[in-house]
Formats: structure tokens, sequence, C-alpha cells
């Protein structure tokens, strides 16, 4: 098998295109692509071009040849998406359809202007789809002063390579017609009908920056929070910075299984030293040098066969922790087993069956599984002291996990946006295919778009984002072409007057570069970059950005 993609695919279909065969599958324009684990490479048919190295974004492809031991169950995993065949598969000659970019049609107005709110993956890739039509302008807008959402506050500090998508977005930027606005807040700062008056649309992509709420008592208690809080905070995002972290206990339970627990898990029991390697917020580091954590328990409601985690973590997590289940999970692991008829499913369920046994002395922080245990309340007169959990299916039986940190991790959700409908049942802003559409008229929103969590829910990876941002992007050109947009009323450079006068401490592409270099050089030779984490110091490096030259500033008025 020539070449493999490994834990670090983010599924955002570049190498499905760069494929001079069409061996990797599942592509865009096919069922399942939206809701696969990752990407697969055909043994069979693969030539060995390495297109679609070139093509990843993050690194997650490689010959053969050159997977690490960890990484060599991905040989097995990538063979085992496609069917048994007699002989080799010749290849196919055949290209995966690559979508037609959305061709604008020139307006004598002026260009097509349109206004993004966030600047994580789904506003990148949209304002990279908007940007391959000539002439157009995007302008993105990011309440913080760094932009890239969750790959920078969410993508856990040991996933180096998922990170490297960045690389991607700083060329995304660098673009003509592409311009940056952080520490902006949209909402606050600027109205909807502000940023309309300078666009053609406002596109938001602004994620489900909130977490799902469990509600059982004592959740609330001081030694309880949720996933999400703990990844912003040992990831440096400013507004949790000097969340309240105690690690002065032996036993952390997380309540839920998906692959945020996994990463929180992975964290608290790995080696400081190998994560002083990484981006880790310094705080972060200091509070798990001194942690007193040996274990940490990941439970959750159903059985092993309904495990929320993917395939790809799972494996990447037992190669890299001693994770481990009791003798009653065990059981269950082979019951499901037995059963189970789905092959991603047998595939999860046989590494679980190989893990290591709960009962069997631990020579370093673990991590341990735990099934059907839906949680009860949490336990503690000043601070939690544990958690008391009902076995799923029957009335009575308890379970008390005793603990010192209880954290849930049992999903996202998305948020109001100012000016704009909101389903507050689905948390998301009522959309057809990325239009937003007023529920109470079943009509559009004029002028108004969304793309990514906040359009479809906290589903998918990074590179989901591609294809979901795309379709936004087609309709909202097709709705320009048709005449449903109006033009600005405003000139492009009152907006830079408008931002500025409103928000002093704007900072710019050139700031974030600055940024960016300063926490680079931070780094040293050991460690990728270390982190601002107080705005106030993202600031004041901003503020150390050199002037452009002249001839700079002049083509950069104009680009605007």
């Amino acid at each position: 098998m020539p070449h493999v993609i490994t834990q670090s695919c983010c599924s955002d279909g570049s190498c499905v295109f760069a494929c001079p065969v069409n061996c990797i599958h599942p592509t865009p324009d096919e069922p399942g692509f939206a809701t696969a684990e990752m990407l697969y490479i055909d043994p069979a048919a693969c030539v060995d071009c390495g297109a679609c190295v070139s093509a990843c974004p993050v690194g997650a492809i490689a010959h053969h040849s050159q997977l690490t031991p960890e990484q060599q169950p991905f040989i097995e995993l990538n063979a085992a998406y496609y069917p048994e065949r007699e002989g080799k598969v010749p290849p196919t000659s055949k290209l995966a359809p690559v979508p037609d970019a959305p061709k604008v049609h020139p307006r004598p107005g002026g260009p097509l202007t349109v206004a993004i709110v966030g600047s994580g993956p789904a506003a990148m890739y949209a304002a990279d789809e908007l940007l391959t039509q000539r002439g157009v302008r995007v302008n993105v807008f990011e309440r913080l002063p760094t932009p890239y959402g969750l790959v920078r506050a969410g993508v856990a500090p040991d996933h180096q390579s998922t990170k490297r998508v960045t690389r991607l977005f700083d060329k995304i930027a660098d673009q003509r017609g592409f311009q940056l606005y952080l520490n902006v807040e949209v909402g606050t700062d600027l109205t909807h009908a502000e940023l309309l008056a300078h666009h053609h649309a406002v596109l938001y992509a602004v994620g489900a920056p909130n977490d799902r709420r469990l509600d059982i008592d004592g959740m609330g208690l001081p030694g309880t929070g949720t996933a999400t809080e703990f990844v912003a905070w040992y990831n440096g995002h400013p507004e949790f910075s000097r969340l309240p972290v105690d690690l002065g206990h032996e036993r952390v339970v997380l309540i839920g299984n998906g692959n945020v627990a996994l990463d929180v898990a992975r964290i608290l029991t790995t080696d400081p030293d190998t994560l002083a390697r990484t981006d880790i917020a310094d705080h972060a580091l200091a509070a798990l040098r001194a942690s007193k954590v040996r274990e940490v328990v990941i439970a959750a409601r159903r059985g092993p066969a309904d495990s929320a985690f993917t395939l790809p973590e799972l494996i990447g997590l037992a190669a890299s922790c001693e994770v481990v289940l009791d003798a009653a999970d065990h059981e269950l692991v082979a019951e499901d087993l037995a059963a189970a008829t789905d092959p991603l499913t047998r595939n999860k369920l046989q590494i679980l069956s190989k893990l290591g046994d709960a009962a069997a002395p631990a020579t370093r922080p673990r991590i341990r599984l735990a099934y059907r245990l839906t949680p009860g309340r949490v336990v503690g007169a000043r601070r939690a002291d544990g958690v008391e959990f009902t076995v799923t299916g029957s009335d009575d039986e308890i379970r008390r996990l005793d603990a010192g940190l209880v954290l849930t991790s049992i999903g996202y959700r998305g948020k109001p946006v100012r000016d704009l409908p909101f389903d507050d049942a689905a948390a998301v802003v009522p959309n057809d295919g990325g239009r937003v559409v007023d529920p109470s008229t079943d009509t559009p929103v004029r002028g108004s778009y969304v793309a990514g969590w906040i359009k479809r829910g906290p589903t998918g990876f990074i590179g989901t984002n591609k294809s979901c941002a795309a379709q936004t992007v087609h309709n909202l050109v097709a709705d320009y072409n048709d005449g449903l947009l109006v033009d600005p009323t405003d000139k492009p450079s009152a907006l830079d007057k408008l931002v500025r006068r409103r928000c002093p401490d704007v900072v710019d592409a050139a700031g974030w570069r600055a940024i960016d270099a300063a926490e680079v050089g931070r780094g040293g030779d050991d460690r990728p970059r270390r982190k601002f984490t107080a705005v106030a110091d993202m600031l004041a490096a901003a503020a150390e950005a050199p002037t452009p030259p002249l001839h700079e500033r002049v083509l950069a008025g104009l680009r605007r």
C-alpha cells in the first residue's frame, strides 16, 4: 500500500481532487462524506504519485514505509474501507469531480463585497471560495485579537500536525481582496445593519461557542466545569486563562466520551515534559507539572458499541496512553463485539477488547473508559467530591466515583446571533443552504448567510467546513447574480474609518503577523510557540508591527 491517511485527517477533501486516479473516498459528492470520521486511500488503486501528500493541509498522509509504529493500524484501517477484490485493481485515470467555482457576474456598482463574521475554518474556507473570483472583496471580523477559532483554541496542543491547517489559512489571508479586522465584535462594536451598509452580504461563521449543560444536582459546585472550558484553559484562550483548575486530587471524572473528552483525558495523563514541547499555555503546563491526578475516568451513558469518539482518535489514544477497562466493561465489549455487524463499530470494539485490565497496578497516570453510567448527581458539600451514577437500564443500582474534578463533555451549542432569527431547539440560525430564513414567513433574510456549526450544528471535522462553506458561497453568489443583493450605500474607505473610530485597538493582518512572530520567537528552539494569554499582551505585540512602506499602503488602499 503506497500511501496512507492517518489520525490527523481533517477531511477537507483537498487530497481527493489532487488524486489523479480517484482512489480517495468518500469524496465530497458522495453520501456519508459529511459524517465520515476520516478519508481513506484505496490500497489497490493508489499509484504512489504523492500528489495527495502535497495537497493535504495537515500532513496526515504518508508513504506506508514512513509510518511510525503507532500509525501502523491505519494501513489496515484505510484498506478496510474498500471491499475485497480479486487481483489488483488498475488505476482508473478518472479524476474526482471538482465542484465549479461560483462565477460572479460583474455589476457596474462595484465588486461583490462580503463581510464574514468569525475567523475559524468555516470563515476561512468561505473567504477562499469567494476569492476564487477576480475583484471580490472579503472583510473578516473576529472579536479576539487572534484568528482561526477552534484551530487555535480547540485543537489539543499535542496535535500539532492538525494545526498545520493554519498555514493554508495564512495563504488565504494573503490573497488580494482579503482584509482582516481582529479585536472587533460584531453585535457590540458594529451592528448587522452597519455591515450591510458597507457590504452586499454578511456571512456569519461564528461556530457553536457554548456547551450543552448537564442538568443534575451539584453541577456548579467548585470542582465542576465543562471540557470545553478546560480545553480553552490549556490552549491559552484569554477568556479562560484564569479558570480555577484544581488538579490536587487523584481522580478526574469526565462525563461523555466524544473526541473532546479523549483530548482532555490525554492531556491530563501525558508526561508534562512531552507537553513542554507543544504550544500548551504556560499556566496549564505549570499546573500539570504539579498535578496529583492518577486516573481519569471517561464515563458514558450508553454501551461500548455506541462510543461517541472516532476510531482514529481511539487508535491514537491507545497508542500513546495507558487506557484500561474494568472487568464488567470488558464483558460489555465482548457482548457488543459478538453482535456488531457494522465494520467501523467492529473495529472500535476490537481495539477496546485489547485494552488493559483496570485491576492491574497502575505504573503512571491512566485513563479508564467506563460504560452504561447515567449521571445522577455530583456529591459534595462545599466542592465536588465525586459523582453518583445510576447503572443505565437499572432503576436502583447506584455507583459512586470519587473525584476532585468533574467535567462534562456532552457537546457544543450555538448561541443567538444579534439581529438574526434563531432556532433555540436546534441551536442554529434557521437557513436554507446557508441562506438565513425568517421562520415566521419562511423567506430569506436579505443579505444574511451562515456557514459552519451555526449553520448545521456541531458536526463534522475541520475540513467538513470546506464543503459547507462552498454551498453557502454558491448560494450567495447566485443571489448576487440574480440582483437580490443590494449594493452597499457607503464607500469602501468609510468602513475602515468606522472600524478604527469604534475600535481604536483593532488588529489588522500586520498586527496578527506581529503577534504570531512574537509567539513563535518566545517558543525558542523547543516549542512551536508560547502563546500570549492576555489581550493586553497581544495588543502590545501587535503594536510592534512595522509600518508598511508608502507604496504598500497605497496598494492596500486600492485593494480595499
